[in-house]
């Protein structure tokens, strides 16, 4: 579940209705009771009789929380959002929960009283939904789903059907819990004129709520309660006709028991979200300054939220483990190759076993010999989560595109992880992905890259850079020099006999040789950082040099394009190429992409989820979204921002942060 609040909307937190990440409302009021006033807190537009809207003072974000303070009367209260972020603790970061936890304080004795609810906007469909009311123990648990729907299904925005909405808390030794279904304007005002709610859980009429009240006491210093918001499902995704089932389901396999853990390990979870938030704040300062701390710091929930990390659904056999990305938003297809590739940095930073949990139902549909073409496929699946594979060979086609990344992430992985075992059980297939490139890395036919909307063309050169860069990963992989020669007779052809390089050799240009380029063409050769990274030295360091200094004087009104034909910058592939330097530890341009992207998350006219792509300048854009200086372009939330965790791979390197 994707739940965030639009920055435009947090000077009226009160009033704000969160969003789930494709701009659609998501029922959430949270209001605080202090010594009989009523106050709202979040997501109340229209008040209870009596009540008030509290006064935000503070917000704040980390790597793992957002942090909303308020004051209702004379009293501090705390909403804390934690999304545990734990990829090396497969149960925990399985889990598909999140905690709210709100706290009183400064409150001298008064008596505090605090409320939440949710409706069925959570479950992707209104008019339809079924609850469920349970207790265990001290533990009260809301469910919330789709009458009738189908497995895997979705609705017009992307939001799962087919699942349960998880709403729960518990009391504690100093509150007091009390529950109610109802319409959310005599629920909300039960509590706002007595501060408990009724215990009545009668059958779920469209567009009631589901609430938690907890009376606190008397407060004299600080008190908190913990709630618990979440969606699960028996089968998470659908892989070639398997059901593959969420982790923590080999331990906890029903809802109730699942948040009751949940609940229990907030300590632990707690505190080591606190200890992850400050090691990628500071690091990412020590390696590259502020701006790029809170850049790397607002992608990290993102990057691991498009993500599920799945068992067989029948056997629950936990030593068969894979992770499915979900390609959001640009069109919701399975583990595409090339949003995998810029979204490694981040794996490689904090888990480098996730690349291969990632590649692994890649290439076990593809050593199925189900995929007719010879090069590597472009994800499996159209629709997530149906990772059916393209046995009829329909899928997008990006052939150099994404036979260079699988063997670039193959080595990625086998180098942070060291060890070739894995690499070596595939040796086979990724052979044939090198031959490929041998034979049609070079003179390239007219073909998509990973930026597909910009559209086709033969002999790019940031393709070629990526043959090339994939043919030494496969030969530092298997030390098979043969493959990084020709790797680097590309390179050579490239770079040193000038093919792809303007007649003065300041840049590289967009196609090769000079008679395909209409004028002076350039783009952002994002392909040079796995070069750098993985010490490669397919290119001179001549090469990365010539790039950086070229940057600055094709930057644009807000940063710098992603080619010379589109108004639009990519923030994943500005900070590949801020990191592609094989003798520095950052380009020379780092810090120009670093404060441009920074200047975009904060310029104040941006409410959607953290977007990958801006427009930079003006000029036409294909999506119906606003051609404004600064805004995003059509991309929202995808998980491609690991990418702009290259900074640190490149500064750091793997494992440099804690996971």
């Amino acid at each position: 579940m994707a739940a965030w609040m639009p920055g435009s909307s947090v000077e009226n937190l009160p009033a704000a209705v969160p969003q789930f990440w494709a701009g659609q409302d998501l029922t959430l009021g949270i209001m605080a009771r202090v010594n009989g006033q009523a106050f709202s807190l979040l997501g109340v537009p229209s008040l209870p009789n009596g009540a008030r809207a509290a006064t935000i003072f503070e917000a704040q974000y980390t790597s793992t929380r957002t942090v909303f303070s308020l004051l209702a009367g004379n009293v501090s209260m705390k909403l804390d959002f934690l999304s545990p972020v734990s990829p090396c603790n497969y149960l925990r970061q399985s889990l598909p929960f999140s905690y709210l936890t709100i706290s009183a304080a400064n409150a001298n004795g008064a008596n505090v009283q605090v409320y939440v609810d949710i409706d069925e906007s959570w479950t992707g469909q209104s008019g339809s939904s079924l609850s469920s009311f349970k207790k265990s123990d001290d533990t009260t648990v809301f469910g919330l789903t789709v009458e009738g729907a189908t497995t895997y299904s979705q609705n017009s925005m992307d939001q799962a059907l087919w699942g349960e909405t998880i709403f729960a808390s518990r009391s504690s030794n100093s509150s007091k819990l009390t529950s109610q279904i109802g319409s959310a304007a005599s629920v909300r005002g039960l509590f706002a004129s007595n501060g408990t709610l009724s215990n009545s859980a009668p059958g779920y009429a469209a567009k009631d709520v589901v609430a938690i009240a907890q009376d606190l006491g008397s407060v004299a210093s600080i008190s908190s309660v913990t709630y618990a918001i979440g969606y699960t499902r028996d089968a998470a995704v659908n892989y070639l006709g398997n059901a593959r089932a969420s982790y923590y389901k080999a331990t906890y396999n029903d809802s109730v028991s699942a948040v009751s853990h949940f609940l229990d390990d907030y300590a632990g979870a707690a505190s080591e979200a606190s200890a992850l938030d400050s090691d990628i704040a500071g690091k990412a300062n020590s390696a590259a300054g502020a701006n790029y701390s809170d850049i790397a710091t607002l992608s990290v929930r993102q990057a691991y939220g498009a993500s599920d990390l799945t068992i067989p659904a029948d056997t629950l056999d936990t030593s068969d483990l894979m992770l499915f990305l979900k390609e959001i938003s640009s069109d919701g297809n399975v583990n595409t190759v090339d949003v995998i590739y810029p979204t490694f940095p981040i794996y490689y930073v904090m888990a480098p076993e996730y690349i291969r949990l990632v590649l692994e139902p890649v290439v076990r549909y593809l050593e199925t010999g189900r995929w007719p073409s010879p090069w590597t496929i472009h994800d499996i699946g159209s629709s997530y989560p149906n990772a059916t594979g393209h046995d009829d060979g329909k899928a997008e086609q990006q052939p150099i595109e994404e036979t260079g990344n699988i063997l670039i992430l193959a080595y990625a992985y086998t180098l942070a992880s060291k060890s070739s075992t894995w690499a070596n059980s595939h040796r086979s297939l990724f052979q044939g992905y090198a031959d490929y490139l041998v034979t049609n890395g070079f003179d390239i036919a007219s073909q998509l890259s990973t930026d597909d909307g910009a559209g086709p063309l033969p002999n790019q050169t940031n393709l070629a850079i990526k043959a090339a860069v994939g043919l030494s990963a496969f030969g530092a992989m298997f030390g098979a020099d043969n493959y990084t020669s020709i790797g680097k007779q590309y390179a050579n052809q490239l770079y040193n006999n000038s093919l792809a390089t303007d007649a003065a050799k300041t840049h590289f240009q967009l196609q090769y040789p000079q008679a395909l380029n209409k004028g002076n063409t350039y783009s952002t050769t994002f392909n040079l950082f796995p070069d750098a990274l993985l010490d490669l030295k397919t290119f001179p360091p001549e090469a990365f040099d010539m790039q950086a200094k070229y940057y600055p004087s094709v930057r644009a009104d807000v940063g710098v394009p992603l080619d010379s034909r589109v108004p639009y910058g990519k923030t994943d592939w500005q900070l590949f190429a801020a990191s592609s330097s094989p003798s520095t530890p950052l380009a020379s341009s780092a810090d120009l992409f670093i404060n441009d992207i920074h200047q975009f998350i904060s310029n104040g006219i941006n409410t959607a989820p953290f977007s990958d792509r801006y427009f930079v300048r003006p000029g036409p854009t294909d999506t119906g979204a606003p051609d404004v200086l600064g805004g995003y372009n059509a991309y929202r939330a995808r998980p491609t921002v690991g990418g702009h965790f290259a900074v640190l791979a490149k500064v750091a390197g793997s494992k440099s942060v804690m996971g």
